[in-house]
C-alpha cells in the first residue's frame, strides 16, 4: 500500500483520539484489533501512530517553538495531526526525505484542512527542518593541515 495512504489513516486515527481525547495507542489497538469496515490499518500507518506517541513530547515542543502564534493546543486538530506526522517524519524517519513529508503534508492539508492551512504547515515544517540542519554536523573533507602525522605518508 502506498505511503501516503498509509499517512492518511495514520492520520484518521490521530484525529480521532485526539478528537475524542482517548490516548493514541490505545486507539490504534482498537483499529488493530477490530478494523470494522476498513481495511486492515497498513504497516507504515502503524509505525506513523507508534512514533508519534513515543515522541510526541518533543514534537510538539518542536511545533510549539517553530509556530509563529499558534501552540500545539490552539491549532486545528486536523493540522496539529498532520503537523505531527510531518515532523515524525522529519526528525525521526531516515527513509523519508524532508521534501517528501513537507510534500506529504501539503497534499493532506489542501484536501482536509481549510485554505490558510498549508501556508501555515510549510513555513512550520520549513522551520523545523532549517533547525535540524543547523544541528547536524557538516561533513566537510580534511585538508592535509588536519591529517595526523601518522596517517601521511613519505
Amino acid at each position: 500500500m502506498a505511503r501516503s495512504t498509509a499517512r492518511r489513516r495514520a492520520l484518521n486515527t490521530l484525529y480521532e483520539a485526539d478528537e475524542k481525547g482517548q490516548d493514541f495507542l490505545s486507539l490504534l489497538d482498537e483499529r488493530i484489533a477490530q478494523p470494522g469496515a476498513q481495511t486492515p490499518l497498513p504497516e507504515y500507518a502503524i509505525e506513523i501512530v507508534r512514533g508519534v506517541d513515543e515522541h510526541r513530547r518533543d514534537i510538539d515542543s518542536q511545533l510549539n517553538t517553530h509556530s509563529t502564534g499558534w501552540k500545539v493546543k490552539r491549532m486545528h486538530a486536523i493540522d496539529r495531526n498532520i503537523l505531527r506526522i510531518a515532523t515524525w517524519e522529519i526528525l525521526y524517519n531516515d527513509d523519508v526525505p524532508d521534501k517528501v513529508a513537507i510534500d506529504e503534508a501539503l497534499n493532506l492539508s489542501k484536501t482536509l484542512s481549510d485554505d490558510a492551512a498549508p501556508s501555515f504547515i510549510h513555513g512550520v515544517l520549513s522551520a523545523i527542518v532549517a533547525a535540524k540542519d543547523k544541528q547536524s554536523p557538516q561533513s566537510t573533507p580534511l585538508d592535509d593541515s588536519d591529517k595526523d602525522e601518522s596517517d601521511q605518508t613519505n
